[in-house]
């Protein structure tokens, strides 16, 4: 019988590592060197991995794309003992916003079991739709613009003007700005962090109602595992952006045309998801340094007992300069 995953006391530990994460990356806020504090995240993540007792297997690394640090597609991580999993990481979602000093910075892992999460190998990009609950099984990623709008506002008994639609500040986004416009709702652009934004589209209270565009592939299978515990929908497909990556998305076997939906994307309940700000942001407060030490808010939700806890941290000076040592080396 597999091991149940969603224990409290492993969320407890997910969410050390997604704090160690932030903290490390935070030696480096505003710096104007991403590489280097997005290298900082990645190495502390995989110490915390190091000590937690599961056997996984990293699904969702990151790096490939934009050559950064990172923690290997396929890399083992963990003690080895306790449930098989699949691990989702992004040690610095938005390290552009973390080097320049700007909002919703953060740092998130996932975990499901093993073989349920989607594996979108040199699929970097997509198409996505992320819609919240009472939107849910409405939708269809395929519809108008203009349709799609006019079925969440009504869904959320809103006018379409009242909408807020969170879209990435990309220039193959030119005609959706335009579309959305043209239907009348507003827009909030983001130059970077579409995990953030899936969040933001399903969390009650961001100012955000849905998510639309093209983002990383990757991004989109860690933003499920949110999504699907916040019981909100996500649609996505295949968008790739280059000839290249349309090329090794066809050799894989991979289909541009179908649409994935959240249970496509993580095929489980039994889900952990946990993310610790690393700038001020939305729906999470950044690192602050304080007279006590050193502040951290963390978000961690469970899919099998449907629960979403914030749990602020202090850590002495002491612990802090260690890790800033580590860091900064």
């Amino acid at each position: 019988m597999r091991q149940q995953m969603s224990t409290r006391h492993l969320a407890v530990e997910l969410t050390a590592i997604t704090d160690a994460a932030a903290l490390a990356s935070y030696c480096w806020l505003g710096m104007g060197r991403k590489k280097s504090g997005d290298k900082a995240a990645v190495d502390a993540m995989r110490r915390g991995f190091m000590e937690m007792d599961v056997d996984g297997i990293v699904v969702i690394g990151e790096g490939e794309k934009d050559e950064a640090p990172m923690l290997y597609n396929g890399e083992r991580v963990g003690t080895g003992k306790g449930p098989r999993v699949d691990v989702a990481v992004d040690p610095v979602e938005g390290t552009r916003l973390l080097a320049l000093g700007r909002p919703n910075a953060i740092a998130v892992v996932a975990l499901a079991p093993r073989g349920t999460m989607f594996d979108p190998g040199p699929a970097f990009y997509m198409q996505k739709l992320v819609v919240p609950e009472q939107a849910r099984g409405l939708v269809d990623i395929n519809a108008p613009v203009g349709r799609t709008l006019a079925i969440v506002a009504e869904a959320l008994g809103k006018k379409v003007r009242d909408l807020v639609v969170f879209v990435l500040e990309k220039d193959r986004h030119s005609r959706l700005i335009e579309d959305i416009r043209s239907a009348g709702a507003r827009i909030q652009l983001h130059t970077d962090g579409d995990v953030a934004g899936a969040i933001m589209a399903v969390m009650p209270g961001t100012g955000v109602d849905l998510m639309l565009g093209t983002g990383g592939t990757p991004e989109a299978v860690l933003a499920a595992v949110a999504v699907r515990i916040l019981g909100g929908e996500m649609q996505g497909r295949l968008d790739p952006q280059s000839p290249e990556e349309a090329q090794a998305v066809s050799t894989a076997g991979l289909c541009t045309a179908r649409v994935l939906r959240t249970e496509d994307l993580v095929g489980s309940d039994d889900i952990l998801f946990a993310a610790t700000g690393i700038t001020d942001g939305t729906f999470l407060s950044g690192v602050t340094r304080t007279e006590e030490g050193i502040r951290t808010c963390s978000l961690v939700m469970s899919g099998t007992s449907r629960t979403v806890r914030r749990i602020q941290s202090v850590y002495t000076p002491l612990r802090m300069s260690l890790l800033e040592a580590q860091a900064c080396a």
